[in-house]
Parts: structure tokens; sequence; C-alpha cells
């Protein structure tokens, strides 16, 4: 019995070190994909992303049912091998009472031990039953986490949504209204971008800007009125035909624990390692991918601990210059960086824009000075629009921004 239970006991702990293990890639993985839940909607890697999940999921779950089957069984299979070799001596000294063997030194008392096994083998029992229904448990559970799972998301594609491949005219934003709760945030905003402009929105913290980004790529719908891309509803497009025509680099650098090869790589998985440098280049990043240890195979932790707010920005920025979608959406790109790396991002962001359509939502308004339009905001309105200088000599509410950072 005590080689049993051993076995049983060595199995068991080899058994809760692997969940444990197996634990950690999980959370690891869920942090990861709904930390950069943005980032991975914006370049259409859903499916990698979730095949990389469900994977991590299906072994967590496996390991665990092994264990908890494991865990429920270990202590009434102990007692009931102990009941078992008692019932076997007792079995063995109640034949020798009964058969009245006058060498025997077993007496009649022998039959009080059968009552007592009696009442043991309630108890191991009762622990199989506990463990059922334990188990019953936690199918309950999985079956209430697998139905949140399998809730619907409200932004589906509408059927017989447009498959569409390319921008050729202009974006535009007619007449739109829209409010997370209560209150709007935007109201009756309207603006035309045509292909190849750079267009900047400015305002105080709450005017909407960032709203702006978070409906062009449909992480929200419009309450009212519609953005149009080509004279098309984006909400008569596929989500993921948008988001192909979309890059975007946030304030916060969303990198993770990968390669910077493969971080890369998240928007055009079929990239080569000279499309992944050239990218680099134009995002002011290879001087200092080159110079690490394993170069872009270079592993970068979690969230890309291991290098500086405005390396990770850099890469940032090489990952959608590496998509190369006709339209960025720059957000804040800047607004959380030093001098010297906001210096050196805003030439990659500078190099990134060529040739493209951009949407730059600015905080800094040094880095939006050449941009072809500046909208500036405030509680959701337009109220001031046209180049730097011609705002600067309105000496209206841009004037008072750039007053206010003090910048030549």
């Amino acid at each position: 019995m005590g080689f049993i239970i051993s076995r049983i006991g060595k199995s068991l702990k080899r058994k809760s070190d692997r969940v444990q293990k197996e634990q950690g890639v999980f959370l690891s993985t869920l942090e990861e994909t709904l930390t950069g839940l943005r980032i991975i909607k914006g370049f259409s890697a859903e499916d990698n992303f979730n095949t990389k999940f469900q994977e991590s999921t299906t072994r967590f779950y496996n390991f665990s049912n092994k264990l908890l089957n494991r865990q429920n069984l270990a202590s009434p299979s102990s007692e009931f091998l102990g009941i078992c070799m008692i019932a076997v001596i007792l079995w063995y000294g109640g034949n020798l009472v009964l058969s009245g063997n006058a060498d025997s030194s077993l007496t009649g008392s022998t039959f009080l031990v059968y009552m007592g096994l009696a009442y043991n083998i309630l108890t191991p029992a009762k622990a199989i039953s506990r463990g059922l229904y334990k188990i019953k448990q936690g199918s309950a559970a999985a079956e209430r986490i697998q139905e949140i799972i399998d809730t619907p998301n409200p932004l589906k594609d509408k059927e017989g949504a447009i498959d569409k491949t390319s921008f050729d005219s202009e974006i535009e934003f007619k007449n739109i209204s829209f409010k997370y709760q209560d209150d709007y945030v935007l109201k009756d905003f309207s603006l035309t971008i045509p292909k190849g402009k750079t267009v900047a929105l400015v305002g105080q913290s709450g005017s909407g800007k960032s709203t702006i980004a978070n409906l062009i790529t449909r992480f929200y719908d419009v309450n009212k009125g519609e953005i149009l891309i080509d004279s098309i509803n984006i909400s008569d497009l596929k989500t993921s035909a948008l988001r192909a025509q979309l890059g975007i680099v946030t304030q916060d650098a969303i990198l993770f624990n990968e390669s910077i090869k493969n971080n890369l790589k998240l928007g055009k998985q079929n990239a080569t390692d000279d499309e992944v440098i050239e990218a680099l280049k134009i995002a002011n990043a290879w001087e200092f991918v080159k110079d690490l240890p394993n170069g872009i195979e270079t592993n970068i932790g979690d969230a890309g601990n291991k290098l500086s707010g405005g390396q990770k920005q850099r890469l940032s920025i090489a990952r959608a210059v590496l998509k190369s979608p006709p339209i960025m959406v720059l957000d804040e790109a800047t607004s959380a960086l030093d001098t010297e790396s906001e210096r050196l991002v805003q030439v990659a962001l500078e190099n990134m824009m060529k040739n493209r359509t951009s949407i730059v939502i600015a905080h800094r308004l040094s880095t939006i000075q050449n941009a072809d339009q500046i909208v500036v905001l405030n509680k959701g309105e337009i109220v001031e629009q046209g180049k730097h200088q011609e705002l600067i000599d309105k000496n209206g509410v841009y004037k008072k921004l750039v007053d206010m950072q003090s910048f030549e």
C-alpha cells in the first residue's frame, strides 16, 4: 500500500508542477492579448492570436483536468486501500473465531471490529461523492466561461460586407456624433482628408481627438452620421478589409514577448528578413537593433521591457511601416518620450508618412507644424482649421495652445 500511495504522490507532484507552468504561460498570453488588443485588431492579427490563445487554453485545461481527477481520487484511493488491508486481516481473524479452533487466541469480541469496518467504509464513499460534486461544479463553471467566450461581437460585419483592397481618393467624416455613455464626445464632426495628405488633430484633453482614431479603425461605431472611405461607409466594409488599409502607432508602444522580427511581422506574416531590416531603417531603429546580441532575432521581454521607451516606439513605427498600409493613424505617438527620443521618433514618423494618408493626433504641437492641415478641436467640435502659420496668424485657440507649450 505504501508503494502505491508513494506513486500517486509523485504523480500528483509532477502534474501539479506542469499545471503551474502552463498556468503561467496561459496568464502571460492572456495579459499580452488583452493589453495589445487594439494593436492586434488594428493589424488584423486576430486569427494568429486566437490560435495561440486556444492552444494555450487547451493545454492548461487538459493538464488541470488530469490534476483535479488525480487529486479527487487520491484520498479515497488511499483510504480504500487501507480499508482493504484491514478487511483482509479481519476476514482472516473472523474465520479463526468462527471456526472454533481451540488453538486460536481470538474471541467473539472480534466481531466489534467488523462494525467499525462498516463505519470506516462510509468515509471514502463520502469523499468520492464530494469529488464527483466538485467535478460537476467545475464543469458548470467551464460552461459559463465558454458562454462568455462565445458572446458575439457587437461590431460584426454585415451580410455581404465589401472586401475592399485599395484606397483611391479620400476619407470623409460626415456629420458624425459619438458618445461613450451619456455626453457626446463628438458633435456633428465633418472633415475630408484627400489621399496622400497629412491631417493633424489637436486640442485639449477630452476634446475628442483619440475618439476619431477609435472610430476610423472601427473599435466603435458612430451614433450619428457616417465615415466614408472612397465614398463607401466603413460599416459596409469587412472589418478585416478596413483594418488592412490602416497602420496604427499609439502612445503606448504595445510589444509582445517575442523576437523583434516576430513583433514586426504582426501585420505581415510572410515578410522576409530584408523587408524587416528595411522597415527598421525607415523607422530609425536599425542602428540599435543591429548592435543587439541576436539582431532581429533578439527577444525583447514582456512588453518590450528590455528596451527604452524611444526604442520601443521606433519598433512600433517599424511594424506599421512593414505592413505598408495606405492610411496611417498616429495617436500621440511621441507624447511620452524625452526630447532626444522624440527627435529620433519624429524623423522616423516623417519617413513613414511620405506618400501616405496620415491622421496625426498630437499632444506636442512641435511635431505637426508641417501637416497639410491642422484641425483644432474643442469639446468635440472643430473650432479652427488650416496650416500652422495661418492658424498662428489668426491668434485664436491654436495660437494659445502653441504659447502654452512655448515652442518657436
